[in-house]
């Protein structure tokens, strides 16, 4: 029998686990303010399946980041519900939504947001060290593996501090999937870098995604990647103005 701690080395936890959408967000609202309330998503609708790969874009202030955050389980929404591989998170209390969260999301940052004094090996094992409480063997050995399939196997002791851009962020990238969620969120991942890292990140996170067939979502305004990308999302004033699948399919419902 398979160790299921082992590094996927073919289908990921979302394709065996999974039988229905990993995402489902149904009549999503999000308002800020108590005197003067202001509503900045208008009832969203959204499927993310097992192995999408979907670019989020729009125009600043339209509402990817509020969408994110309530995708990411960080804030909830006014109304409405968002299902995660097939759970209600409405029915999850504060605690059990952190760790649910930590369990099912990895998440890739425009800033990296590793800790520097930490060598590259320890930033990857943060999240099983967050989930099990205390290092063992097989959580190093799983945060190595990883930093060597992100090409930065002569960089497992090196710490943080000590990495290019490029190369945190693919750090970064290694310690999203330390837990093998079965989704990925990246909020603007290639922003601060220069074009030939930020093709390297996206070629990464595109080869994880084909191989382990999370589902990745990723906030961008880089038309360029985005049009890489499977399918396009774009947000305006709150609401999803078009959902364009690049390279055919249909829509998912």
């Amino acid at each position: 029998m398979a160790d299921p701690n082992e590094l996927p080395t073919g289908e990921g936890p979302a394709t065996a686990a999974s039988v229905g959408p990993i995402l489902r967000l149904e009549g999503v609202r999000k308002s800020f303010g108590k005197k003067v309330i202001t509503e900045v998503l208008h009832g969203i609708d959204l499927v993310v399946n097992p192995g999408e790969f979907v670019a989020m874009v729009g125009p600043s202030g339209a509402g990817k980041s509020t969408l994110l955050n309530l995708v990411g389980l960080l804030d909830r929404p006014t109304s409405g519900r968002i299902f995660l591989d097939g759970t209600d998170t409405s029915t999850l209390n504060d605690a059990g939504l952190t760790r649910f969260r930590g369990e099912k999301i990895g998440f890739v940052f425009q800033h990296h947001h590793l800790l520097p004094a930490f060598t590259t090996l320890e930033n990857v094992m943060m999240p099983l060290l967050v989930h099990r409480g205390s290092p063992d063997d097989e959580m190093r050995e799983r945060a190595r593996q990883l930093l060597v399939r992100v090409g930065l196997e002569d960089k497992i002791t090196a710490r943080a501090s000590d990495l290019s851009g490029g190369q945190q962020q693919r750090v970064a990238v290694a310690r999203a999937l330390a837990m093998h969620p079965p989704l990925v969120l990246a909020d603007e991942p290639t922003g601060n870098l220069d074009t030939h890292a930020a093709d390297q990140v996206f070629d990464l996170l595109r080869e994880f995604n084909r191989e382990f067939r999370g589902a990745f979502v990723i906030v961008t305004h880089d038309l360029r990647l985005a049009n890489r990308c499977d399918r396009i999302v774009a947000i305006v004033d709150g609401v999803i103005e078009s959902d364009t699948w690049k390279t055919g399919g249909d829509r998912a419902t």
